[in-house]
């Protein structure tokens, strides 16, 4: 099968199990199912809620990660009618070369690596803070631990997707079962329910408030400012859920498996998220010293942070321990999204094709081993304090990826224009919603306003970080960046929506079916 060009199309290939450079398609339905709900739940709602307390207050923080929540939903309805029509490896990136042009992919490709691969030693950072709470880092160098995390992760990572997808399973079953477990104990604490018999009920919400009067800021702009402080981290939190539209590549019966996952976003916004921060705004005082990750010394999250206020013990080490394989399992999440984004920048020729290598049964072993070489920035922790390093990297890739899902807005409006353009019903793809186009304009209207302000903090007076202020707009200002120089060398006009290309590899997705 050729392309427009004549050229041969290497996803047409796919399907054939074993052949080189290929791609295989091993993740079954539980794994699709498990990715979607828990795979990539781990230390930003886990831990990175500790600062997004301290910065909102219990109801800044419930309302940040309401409206992110509302985010998510929408970038997920986009892509989940784009991926399920056309599961093709490279996911979202692909897709934006089909429907912009191969500049707009290119920025895509690339921010959406950089955004995995920075996450991963954030999350061995994180890793490394839980660890702390059986043995603090004047103890035991953390150094340790994230060597011991970064081994795991890149074993399971070598053995393919299909080790992946099991692990990843277990994984995640976990880490359903401790937040669900979390939840209810939660409830059962906040009514007194605990050995010190202490009814917490709203206390925190009264003292110390609601709101966090941010930075001292008086008013209702200190209050406003420290809800919006909190986006930035329900950003780090969110990030992620687009990963099926990658596993799609690897994905077994993909217009039948990727629809029923996107439908299961919603449980995962409102059960584990909303309902989560919630019940940490009942437990814990906002300031609660504890919460502080600074210093690289609160080896606790709020949940363990609750338990023990509680006075209930052995129970913090067991969730400590649930919390430490949250921290394995989105590590692991990362390796592999990060090593296929490189993978898909190969094929449609934005990387060297070396990382087109692939074993027997699909692992693009090249790829994966250069993405895990960045693990080892993790280190940097044990001389700045792996709190403060996991703050680093979290706004990292808070603002990549949010600039990710920007561009799947973007790609999904011109997918949308494309179908109109061309007379194609929409209610007859495998999986539409109702709600669009509207959905997918205020999410990304709102994912570059989040962007765009997500470092003003340090320009209030003499709140001056230079650490906050590249971490936050570095992403922001490399995406125009890598689009005019991408564009410049293309040459390639923004395609037309009456031109779009919705017909190839249709014919082996349906085989596929």
């Amino acid at each position: 099968m050729s392309n427009d060009q004549g050229e041969p199309d290497m996803e047409s290939f796919d399907k054939h199990e074993g052949a080189p450079g290929k791609l295989v398609r091993q993740l079954k339905n539980r794994h699709i199912a498990m990715i979607s709900i828990g795979g990539v739940i781990g230390t930003g709602l886990f831990l990175g809620t500790a600062i997004a307390l301290q910065n909102g207050g219990p109801l800044g923080l419930l309302l940040g990660y309401m409206a992110m929540g509302t985010l998510c939903y929408s970038i997920m309805i986009s892509l989940g009618e784009m991926i399920a029509f056309l599961p093709i490896p490279g996911g979202h990136i692909k897709l934006a070369e089909r429907f912009i042009n191969p500049a707009f992919s290119f920025t895509m490709g690339w921010n959406y690596w950089y955004n995995w691969t920075i996450i991963l030693p954030a999350e061995l950072s994180a890793a490394s803070v839980l660890v702390g709470y059986w043995a603090p880092p004047e103890q035991l160098s953390p150094a340790i631990w994230i060597t011991v995390c970064m081994v795991i992760v890149v074993v399971i990572n070598l053995l393919g997707a299909g080790a992946y997808g099991e692990a990843e399973f277990i994984f995640a079953s976990i880490k359903v079962l401790t937040i669900v477990g979390l939840i209810i104990l939660g409830i059962v604490l906040d009514l007194g329910g605990g050995p010190n018999r202490d009814r917490i009920g709203f206390r925190y919400w009264k003292d110390p408030g609601p709101f966090v009067q941010y930075r001292g800021i008086p008013g209702a702009k200190g209050r406003f400012l420290g809800w919006w402080a909190v986006l930035t981290q329900a950003a780090f939190s969110f990030i992620g859920t687009e990963i099926v539209a990658i596993a799609a590549g690897e994905a077994k019966n993909p217009r039948r498996n990727l629809p029923r996952a996107i439908r299961r976003v919603y449980v995962r916004i409102l059960l584990f998220y909303i309902l989560g921060t919630a019940i940490i705004g009942l437990l814990v005082p906002s300031n609660e010293p504890s919460l502080n990750l600074g210093d690289g010394t609160a080896a606790s999250s709020p949940f363990v942070i609750a338990i023990q206020n509680a006075g209930i013990k052995g129970l913090p080490s067991l969730i400590n321990a649930c919390l430490l394989t949250s921290a394995w399992s989105a590590a692991t999440s990362d390796l592999y999204t990060s090593s296929r984004a490189l993978y898909g920048l190969a094929r449609a020729g934005n990387a060297p094709k070396i990382f087109l290598k692939t074993t027997n049964n699909g692992m693009p072993y090249v790829s994966v081993i250069f993405n895990a070489s960045f693990s080892v920035l993790a280190y940097m922790g044990i001389q700045q304090g792996s709190g403060r390093v996991f703050a680093w990297f979290a706004n990292m890739t808070a603002v990549a990826g949010l600039l990710t899902w920007f561009g799947i807005g973007v790609t999904y409006l011109r997918f949308y224009a494309g179908m109109k353009a061309q007379g194609m019903d929409r209610s007859k793809l495998p999986f539409s919603s109702s709600l669009q186009p509207y959905a997918a304009i205020y999410a990304t209207c709102f994912c570059f306003l989040i962007c765009l302000l997500s470092g003003w903090a340090v320009f209030l007076d003499g709140n001056w970080q230079t650490d906050t202020f590249v971490t936050n707009y570095f992403p922001l200002a490399l995406f125009p960046i890598l689009y005019a120089g991408a564009r410049w060398y293309y040459r390639t006009p923004v395609v037309k929506p009456e031109n779009m290309d919705f017909v190839s590899n249709l014919a082996e997705i349906e085989a596929d079916w």
